[in-house]
C-alpha cells in the first residue's frame, strides 16, 4: 500500500472522529486546549489501536465483527447525542461546559469500531500494520484536534443550542454508520 492511500484510508477512518471533535468543541466553554489534546491523543490511539487489532484477529473472525460493529456504533453514539440533547439545559450550566475523560473514551471507541474491518482487511493484503496503525494513529490525532478547534471556534455562535446541535450530529454520525453497513451494501 503506497503513503498516498494509507493517507486516504487514515482520512477516511478519521472522518467520524473528526465530526465529533467538532461537536465536543462546540460544547467546551472552559479548557479549550485540554480538551483539544484529549480528542486528538484519545480518538489517535483508538483508531490506530483498532486495526492493529483487527488484523490480529485475522480473516478467522472478520464476519462476526462485521455482524455486528455498525450497531455498537448506533448504540453507543445515539446514547450519547440524547444525553446531550436531553441535558441541553441546567447540565451545561453545572458542569461549565467541560469535558469529561470517560465520554471521550467512549466516543473514542464508538468511532473507531468500524476500523476493525480495516485491520482485517490490511492482514488479508498483507499491509505491514506497525506502520500503518501508527499513521492512522497520527493523522486521526491531528484531524481530531483541528476539529475541536474548529468547533470550539463556532461555540459562540450557537451558544445555548451548542449541545443540541451536537447531540444531532453524533446521533446522524450513528445512523451514518448504521446505514452505510446495512442499507448500502
Amino acid at each position: 500500500m503506497s503513503i498516498f492511500e494509507l493517507f486516504l484510508t487514515a482520512c477516511g477512518l478519521s472522518m467520524d472522529a473528526f465530526a465529533v471533535s467538532v461537536t465536543n468543541g462546540l460544547c467546551v466553554r472552559k479548557g479549550r486546549v485540554r480538551g483539544a489534546l484529549m480528542c486528538g491523543i484519545i480518538f489517535g490511539l483508538f483508531q490506530g489501536i483498532m486495526p492493529a487489532i483487527g488484523y490480529a484477529l485475522g480473516m478467522n473472525f472478520a464476519e462476526y465483527i462485521e455482524r455486528f460493529d455498525h450497531w455498537i456504533a448506533l448504540i453507543l453514539l445515539g446514547f450519547i447525542g440524547l444525553n446531550m440533547i436531553c441535558g441541553s439545559g441546567d447540565d451545561e450550566i453545572q458542569t461549565g461546559g467541560r469535558l469529561t475523560f470517560g465520554a471521550v473514551l467512549v466516543q473514542g471507541f464508538a468511532t473507531s469500531v468500524d476500523a476493525l474491518a480495516v485491520g482485517i482487511s490490511f492482514a488479508a493484503l498483507g499491509v505491514g500494520i506497525v506502520r500503518s496503525a501508527a499513521f492512522i494513529c497520527v493523522v486521526t490525532a491531528a484531524l481530531s484536534f483541528c476539529g475541536f478547534m474548529l468547533g470550539n471556534k463556532f461555540s459562540g455562535k450557537l451558544k445555548s443550542k451548542a449541545r443540541i446541535v451536537g447531540g444531532v450530529i453524533l446521533i446522524c454520525i450513528g445512523l451514518k454508520i448504521f446505514a452505510e453497513q446495512t442499507i448500502f451494501v
